[in-house]
């Protein structure tokens, strides 16, 4: 089992521009794949049968590759794709959230064909993370977009993009990045907050799963380096992983304590985190 991260680059951050590929116990193993297609990668997802690994590229396209890096479905170039985060759907398809067109859109598993939105335009200002849960919901992280627009709130829908609740959590504190959902169906959100500024607070924050009230806050003691926390999840051993600036950060979920840096690499710029390989 390999740890891979998404290394931003370009506008996003002087990063790497890869899907880096780092063992469990942090050592570096270079990029996962050489394939040209990949550039500016963010969202990353591993199909439910653990075969296949969907990643977003900054080429406004989505590829499946296998565990050697192999490109085996290739969406093509999709003019104006803008894609951010993805996560797989009850359905099987690969779901992606649309910057830019503010949404978030379905795509076969295979990526053959075009990827159909299942949000009302402007029900979600900016999709960052999402994930669904049982009994056809769905969860939105909706941020502050680089033109300003937006909102810090997380959103629940149905699995079929209709709005229940615009302010399923009220946190002040707040500024939703990644999203998951924890084993017993708490909602977890990386914050960063406010977004973009220097002293920004940077957390792992848990809220109820029914009422949307704030259960507990993961931070960093001081020593350990935690800044622009982005993609959220849970590894094969039940810790918690977020991405960094400069690394991985690891929590101990069920002690709600930090375990400290995981992966040490200067110009990371973390986007998105997986758990891939045998």
């Amino acid at each position: 089992m390999k740890i891979l991260v998404t290394s931003a680059s370009g506008a996003n951050g002087n990063g790497y521009g890869q899907v880096l590929a780092f063992s469990m116990e942090g050592i570096a193993l270079g990029a996962f794949s050489d394939d040209p297609r990949i550039t500016d990668p963010h969202g990353l997802r591993v199909s439910a049968d653990g075969q296949l690994l969907y990643v977003n590229s900054g080429d406004d396209r989505i590829l499946a590759l296998d565990s050697q890096g192999e490109v085996q479905f290739d969406s093509c170039h999709i003019p104006g794709l803008d894609a951010g985060t993805g996560n797989l759907g009850p359905d099987g398809r690969y779901y992606v959230g649309l910057r830019t067109h503010r949404t978030i859109a379905a795509f076969p598993s295979d990526l053959d064909g075009a990827g159909a939105p299942i949000l009302t335009p402007g029900v979600v200002p900016f999709p960052r993370g999402f994930a669904f849960v049982d009994g056809g919901y769905l969860f939105v992280a909706s941020g502050v977009g680089p033109d300003g627009r937006g909102a810090d709130a997380i959103l629940q829908l149905t699995s079929s993009g209709m709005l229940i609740n615009d302010r399923f959590a009220i946190d002040d504190a707040m500024s939703p990045l990644d999203l998951v959902i924890a084993p017993q169906g708490n909602v977890l959100v990386s914050s960063e907050f406010p977004l973009g500024s220097p002293a920004a607070a940077a957390s792992v924050r848990e809220y109820d799963g029914r009422s949307g009230m704030l259960v507990r806050v993961f931070s960093a003691p001081s020593g350990v380096p935690f800044r622009r926390p982005r993609g959220l999840r849970f590894g094969p051993d039940g810790h918690l992983y977020c991405t960094a600036q400069d690394g991985v950060i690891a929590f101990d979920y069920e002690r709600g304590r930090c375990l400290g840096v995981v992966v040490d690499c200067p110009r990371l710029n973390g986007q998105a985190i997986e758990f891939f390989g045998d």
